[in-house]
């Protein structure tokens, strides 16, 4: 049949009377002509009929697995078999007076249905990545550093195949004379090598999660993950900035993960305000009274102003001089009073780590330090939370006869001059 084809047109350009010399050659040309539009048509109705017909069938179901198939363009690639399989059918007709062509027609076809054989995969590795990530257990677990290895592996298959056809060698033996090139390639993919090591460690220590909020210093990334890679890491900061981090960096270098405050159910509340230390003194009588009246420590300071007479009289203690026996001072009973102020919040996580506590004195006061979690973690509602407290401590402290230490400003000096 195919010999019918080559020399039908071929006898009727002898009949014609033209040179015998030029016959071959136009009749290879034409015959050349017509198979490559008959590639073109082919490749046309496949994309165009059969492609359409599979999208539609597609969309008609209820399965959104196939959906991501067709986006992919899985099915539209596959359709570039057809014209290539045409061709190297009719590649002998159309060179059957020039054999000479036919091998380098065969060699070229099969590179081009390798390329496209890869393309296909690659397209389904990717649908296949698609799906997975509709899985609740993606998030833990994304699988894309190993698809993204698969297809490194087939690019380099299809590198070896495509070289086995153009030098006419095996692929075997191109494979077992590699081991010159070896360094070298571990130079090419060192990024993808140390990436594969580092990813793999990543998902079985259950370090890093798309979804979790890291912070790298170093990266200049504190956000959220949204993509993790062969290669890299993907960060969107809270600046809505993109942080690209190297996945052996996360390895190698430190960085935190909020995960486990988000976990906990509590964000934690870590600071302090500095009080004047010229400040602070013993109750007398006077702010006693005053503060006895404040709901929070007024049954504390009726037990401990018990306490203390009661020591004080057993101890004979001579009232003359304030530094004998026992008594409260300014400080201490604030620290008690945002104690219970911090317990009464119903914003304050109560079932975690509550501290208020005294810090080491420096050349700037006397550090008051709050130590607690909040109940919310949202960014916006935590800093409400965090300064409404803060806003408290600094309207409150006046009434403890304390005061809040500040460096001397301009207009202090302005004020002592004149």
């Amino acid at each position: 049949m195919k010999e019918q084809i080559a020399f039908l047109f071929k006898d009727w350009l002898i009949s014609t009377g033209l040179d015998f010399r030029y016959v071959n050659m136009l009749n290879m040309l034409t015959l050349t002509a017509c198979l490559l539009l008959a590639a073109i048509i082919l490749n046309f109705l496949t994309k165009t009929i059969i492609v359409s017909v599979i999208s539609r069938f597609i969309k008609k179901s209820t399965n959104k697995l196939d959906d991501i198939l067709l986006e992919k363009k899985v099915f539209h690639r596959l359709s570039h078999f057809v014209p290539a399989l045409l061709i190297y059918y009719f590649s002998d007709v159309v060179f059957y007076d020039y054999h000479q062509f036919i091998l380098p027609v065969h060699k070229f076809t099969y590179i081009y249905m390798i390329i496209v054989g890869a393309k296909v995969i690659n397209a389904f590795l990717k649908a296949l990545n698609e799906i997975y990530n509709t899985l609740t257990i993606s998030k833990n677990h994304p699988i894309k550093s190993y698809i993204q290895v698969v297809q490194i592996i087939i690019y380099l298959f299809v590198s070896i195949l495509i070289l086995s056809l153009l030098l006419g060698k095996s692929p075997v033996y191109l494979i077992t004379g590699m081991g010159a090139i070896t360094a070298v390639m571990l130079l090419v993919f060192k990024d993808p090598l140390l990436g594969l090591v580092s990813g793999i460690q990543l998902s079985s220590n259950d370090m890093i999660r798309i979804g979790d909020w890291i912070s790298m210093p170093s990266k200049n990334a504190d956000g959220l993950v949204t993509e993790i890679s062969l290669i890299t890491v993907k960060v969107q900061n809270w600046d809505k900035t993109i942080s690209t981090i190297p996945t052996y960096s996360l390895i190698s270098e430190s960085f935190s993960n909020w995960r486990g405050m988000e976990e906990s159910g509590g964000r934690r509340i870590k600071r302090s305000i500095n009080i004047d230390m010229k400040s602070v003194k013993f109750l007398d009588e006077t702010l006693t009274n005053k503060l006895l009246k404040v709901q929070f420590i007024s049954e504390y300071l009726e037990k401990k102003q018990s306490e203390i007479e009661i020591y004080n009289k057993e101890n004979n203690i001579d009232y003359s001089v304030t530094v004998n026996g026992l008594r409260l001072t300014n400080l201490g009973t604030f620290r008690v009073y945002l104690n219970e102020y911090i317990k009464k919040n119903p914003n304050i996580h109560q079932d975690m780590t509550l501290i208020v506590r005294q810090l080491q004195s420096t050349e700037k006061g006397i550090p008051l330090e709050i130590y607690a979690f909040s109940k919310i973690q949202s960014w916006e509602e935590y800093e409400a939370i965090q300064s409404d407290i803060f806003d408290h401590i600094l309207a409150i402290i006046p009434e403890f006869d304390l005061k809040v230490f500040q460096n001397p400003s301009g207009d202090d000096f302005r004020k002592l001059i004149s």
